[in-house]
């Protein structure tokens, strides 16, 4: 029952490959599937984030054949040779594959430690995987698990007090580039939950004057509206980049939407007035040569990590608790899976002392011809209360037994001990 995990994330990867690694939206389920058809049985989670693409497999084969598996499955997914990510993946099974996965989910393994954005996203990554039918009761039981780790850990903590976002800081990073926002123009690309935390910040300082960009029209007008901004056609970029003095894109586009070009006729427009650009998309949004551009200053996820890093130091207090809290979740969960070894035996055991239960009420009832039916069936539910009460210890002493020792030796202890087969269970 191996729980194995493949992995990239800023820890580890270059924005540049992780853009390539990653999954959009709209071909996850497709992923997820095949991905599933290769494993013997179990199941697959893909989470794939602006900082992170993770794969979770849960099967019969060993770790190194289920990320052998993996690896093969991403280089041929996209088109990518193994070479090229071979030095940049991480690769976890069992305890610390579940470990990981808990410290993920409760965001103390994010760029920005506490940030609030990666529960719902790999809620979200579990709900596709589960929607699909690609998880299995494992998977189910693992990221549950996970869930109910994170609020634990953002409930008895201080872990997400104060900015916990990679939007706030990115905007707290062109606050103390411009100093004062009240001057100036702020172009937020994209509709999504980044770009809007984002905006949320930016009126938080106090922007002069807020420009919602999105390719669905609508979209940018209920929340240009939301923030008393203006919204503005995305189609219609060029027309209007030149107002922006920060500009903020996080939209899904599998190809750049911002060029050299875009920016060189906004900065005519603009009398070469300096620009600010955080591009907190993956893949990214503005093309790599706009950096070679005097009076243009681009930011990627990768140049905020520096700034969170200082995140990570004013938090750091708290995060011994975290991690202490993470663990003993871990332990749990691994306890619970050990007790799963002894099911296949329990069901034989019960089965086997069912059948003699059956055999033996049956020559009994045969020679009480006179019993009424209501009679019988008291004599059969009182045969079924016994068994199960014999049944009770045993199960209850199997089931910590093989979480303390060797499973195949304990069961294996018992199969005897019951005369079951030694197929079974």
């Amino acid at each position: 029952m191996t729980i194995s995990l493949t992995g990239f994330s800023h820890h580890t990867c270059p924005v540049e490959l992780r853009e390539r690694l990653s999954f959009p939206e709209e071909r996850i389920s497709p992923a997820l599937l095949k991905l599933k058809q290769e494993l013997h049985e179990g199941g697959v989670v893909i989470l794939s984030t602006c900082n992170r693409v993770e794969v979770y497999t849960r099967d019969d084969a060993s770790s190194e054949e289920l990320q052998e598996k993996v690896r093969v499955f991403l280089s041929a997914w996209h088109d990518i040779e193994p070479e090229a990510f071979a030095k940049h993946v991480y690769e976890y099974a069992d305890r610390e594959a579940v470990a990981h996965l808990f410290r993920v989910t409760s965001s103390l393994d994010s760029m920005v430690v506490g940030e609030d954005q990666i529960l719902g996203q790999v809620h979200d990554a579990y709900l596709v995987a589960q929607a699909e039918g690609a998880t299995d009761k494992i998977l189910n039981a693992l990221f549950q698990r996970a869930f109910k780790v994170a609020k634990e850990v953002r409930t008895k903590t201080n872990i997400n007090v104060g900015k916990v976002s990679v939007a706030s800081v990115a905007v707290d990073l062109a606050a103390s580039i411009f100093g004062d926002l009240s001057e100036k123009t702020v172009l937020v690309i994209g509709s999504g939950e980044t770009g809007e935390l984002a905006l949320k910040s930016l009126v938080g300082h106090g922007v002069g004057q807020v420009l919602v960009a999105n390719r669905t029209f609508s979209k940018a007008e209920v929340i240009a509206e939301r923030y008393h901004g203006e919204a503005l056609a995305l189609a219609d970029l060029q027309d209007f980049l030149h107002r922006a003095d920060i500009i903020i894109s996080s939209t899904s586009a599998k190809e750049p939407i911002l060029m050299a070009a875009d920016f060189k006729q906004a900065l005519r427009k603009r009398e070469q007035a300096p620009m600010f650009v955080i591009d907190i998309a993956v893949p990214r949004d503005v093309d790599a040569q706009v950096t070679e551009l005097d009076n243009v200053y681009c930011y990627d996820m990768d140049d905020l990590e520096s700034v969170a890093a200082q995140n990570l130091e004013s938090r750091r207090a708290e995060m011994d608790t975290c991690l202490k809290m993470v663990e003993n979740q871990v332990d749990r969960f691994i306890h619970w899976r050990k007790s799963l070894y002894a099911e296949p035996t329990i069901v034989s055991m019960t089965r086997e002392l069912n059948a003699i239960r059956e055999r033996e009420l049956e020559k009994t009832l045969g020679t009480l011809p006179d019993l009424t039916e209501k009679q019988r069936a008291e004599v059969e539910y009182l045969t079924k209360r016994i068994v199960n009460n014999i049944l009770q210890r045993p199960m209850r002493q199997i089931k910590q037994e093989v979480t303390r020792e060797d499973p195949s030796r304990v069961l294996h202890l018992v199969k005897r001990l019951f005369g079951l087969e030694e197929g079974t269970g």
